[in-house]
């Protein structure tokens, strides 16, 4: 995840390309209840971040807390996309002939596979942008900000933004600093073969 970026303008092929990935990422019943909010002029970019950015909070400040180089790093990034689900889509699909949930009841659905779908065709922009060599950064919208964005971009009431993912030409980070300082988990902490008993040795080949 790049926080940093330079001000170099992002290939439009690139984005395009990004986006094409994304909608080929899998979806339950094909339903592809997702939506993708493409920001890539100067000011709907500083739009957004206007949209989204509490009150009151200047730039260099992330979402309101002490002054730190994250939003500043994050506003220099080209393009923004919005990716956004629509759980009514995938109600709908369920309630058609070939599946029979007429009743669309959201009950019968053990997880919200509207986010997760929207969070897998996420993941193949970041996938693609790192293919392409630039850098992205995937970040979640706070929750009593999602109102102005949907007044400033006319976004229907149905589809719901599950983050945002900032894409440009990446630059120095300033060194790993908060999350990025926890290390990632070794996998005999978070893989459990067979069973999720005492931890076994990984296989060999």
């Amino acid at each position: 995840m790049v926080r940093n970026y330079s001000t170099e303008p992002v290939d439009p092929a690139v984005v395009e390309r990004m986006l094409s990935n994304a909608l080929h990422s899998p979806s339950a019943g094909f339903s592809q209840g997702w939506a993708f909010l493409l920001l890539d002029e100067p000011q709907d970019v500083a739009r957004f971040w206007d949209a989204t950015t509490p009150a009151g909070t200047p730039a260099g400040t992330s979402l309101g807390r002490a002054p730190s180089s994250w939003l500043e790093g994050m506003r220099r990034a080209p393009v923004v996309v919005v990716p956004m689900s629509c759980k009514a889509a995938y109600l709908r699909r369920y309630a058609e002939a070939d599946k029979g949930w007429t009743d669309r009841d959201e009950a019968r659905w053990p997880v919200p596979y509207w986010d997760i779908d929207t969070g897998m065709a996420s993941l193949l922009i970041l996938q693609t942008a790192v293919d392409a060599g630039l850098g992205a950064c995937f970040f979640g919208i706070p929750p009593d900000r999602v109102g102005s964005l949907r007044d400033s971009f006319g976004v229907p009431a149905e589809y719901l933004p599950i983050g945002a993912i900032t894409i440009g030409h990446r630059t120095t980070d300033v060194g790993a600093q908060g999350s990025a300082s926890r290390g990632r988990k070794p996998a005999e902490e978070v893989v459990h073969r067979g069973t999720w008993a005492a931890s076994r040795h990984p296989r060999t080949t």
